[in-house]
């Protein structure tokens, strides 16, 4: 038996965020907390969603302070703010931080439990105000997925936070919204994306649902990487790339990511890399590992990408796949942890304990080929320079 979680409402194509307002009337909602980042602000983005709901009556208050990795101190400081008038939903505004804020401020504003009482395997499924996720990346799928990640930077530890509580009520997925991002963002959540489409396809927890929308993001992703990455103005490429985004966030919400994201979680955490990048820095030498425990699985991947077509060996197929995985990370400019500038100290002092803390995630259960302590080390080793 498969069970199956989705936004109440999705609207997705150029120029949705002109519905945001008829998705809110839906659901009842006319009081919004908006939640984003500096750079959504002084842009001129935020006032361009301001300007939609301002055009349909709707008011709203805005915090505009998240940071790349959202932080307990942080949500803290946004849930005074929201405290501070009568909001009956939250709005993420931008990319994977502004929503994963928005998240934890909506259901903390309900159920304010003790931080570490939330990560995972805890099951936060009692509801909070509704989310609203209207992303500006095509990448981390956030706006379909129960998830949230939370930052306790007293303890250096990126907290998977999982449930119910954290799947947004309504997510407007509209292209126009990433036309212009910068070569680097681009790649690095497209990269994020398909991340979550293989890992979710190789998932122990996959299900006939999520492999459909995982193979679906493959088909959508892997053409149209580079092409977007080449062009920001391609505007076929950039509405594919925000479809598979959503797809691969709607299968990997419903059958989970495996051993990748387990292991960048750590990195992101002490050495401030990106969340996609981080991703992408692990996934060929993470596939490589992984691949021989579910050589089927992995060539379907391959075959969905365009790398094999359906006569060729299972083998062979995910020969390719481990060669595209690394040639799209040279061709795009993911840089190797060493080359990103980290301290070749630091990394190896942390090595047991970011492979503790992705055990601990749950994440890397649900590989295909389960992963010692010792073996983690040495992924985290062999992926340096």
């Amino acid at each position: 038996m498969s069970a199956i979680n989705l936004p109440r409402i999705i609207r997705v194509g150029g120029g949705a965020l002109a519905e945001l307002p008829d998705a809110l009337g839906q659901c009842q909602l006319a009081r919004p907390f908006i939640v984003t980042d500096p750079y959504l602000r002084d842009s001129g983005m935020l006032d361009r969603l301001l300007a939609v709901l301002g055009e349909a009556g709707i008011t709203a208050r805005c915090f505009t302070e998240t940071a790349p990795d959202p932080t307990v101190t942080l949500i803290e400081r946004a849930l005074s703010a929201l405290h501070e008038d009568d909001h009956d939903c939250v709005i993420g505004f931008g990319g994977g931080s502004p929503i994963d804020t928005a998240k934890a401020i909506a259901w903390r504003a309900v159920h304010p439990i003790p931080y570490e009482a939330m990560k995972a395997p805890t099951q936060n499924d009692r509801p909070g105000l509704p989310i609203v996720a209207v992303p500006t990346t095509a990448g981390t799928g956030s706006e379909a997925t129960r998830f949230t990640i939370i930052t306790d930077e007293a303890r250096d530890e990126k907290m998977l936070c999982v449930g119910l509580g954290f799947l947004p009520t309504i997510a407007i997925v509209d292209h126009e919204l990433t036309h212009g991002k910068p070569r680097r963002l681009t790649a690095d959540t497209g990269i994020d994306s398909l991340t979550h489409a293989i890992e979710a396809y190789v998932s122990r927890r996959a299900n006939p649902f999520s492999d459909a929308m995982a193979l679906s993001a493959m088909r959508l992703i892997a053409p149209n990487l580079r092409r977007v990455c080449a062009d920001p103005a391609d505007r076929e490429a950039r509405s594919a790339m925000m479809e598979g985004a959503l797809h691969a966030g709607i299968a990997f919400s419903n059958a989970s990511v495996a051993l990748v994201h387990g292991m960048s979680r750590p990195i992101s955490a002490f050495f401030h890399v990106p969340h996609g990048l981080s991703n992408a820095m692990l996934l060929p030498a993470v596939t490589a590992f992984s691949a021989p425990a579910a050589l089927p699985r992995y060539a379907g991947c391959a075959r969905a990408m365009g790398l094999a077509d359906a006569v060729e060996g299972d083998q062979s197929a995910v020969a390719r796949l481990v060669e595209e995985l690394a040639a799209l990370n040279a061709e795009l400019d993911v840089p190797t942890p060493s080359a990103y500038g980290i301290n070749p100290d630091r990394w190896r002092e942390r090595i047991p304990l970011m492979a503790r803390q992705a055990i601990a995630s749950g994440s890397p259960g649900n590989n295909p080929r389960i992963a010692e302590a010792s073996e983690i080390e040495a992924i985290y080793r062999s992926v340096w320079a």
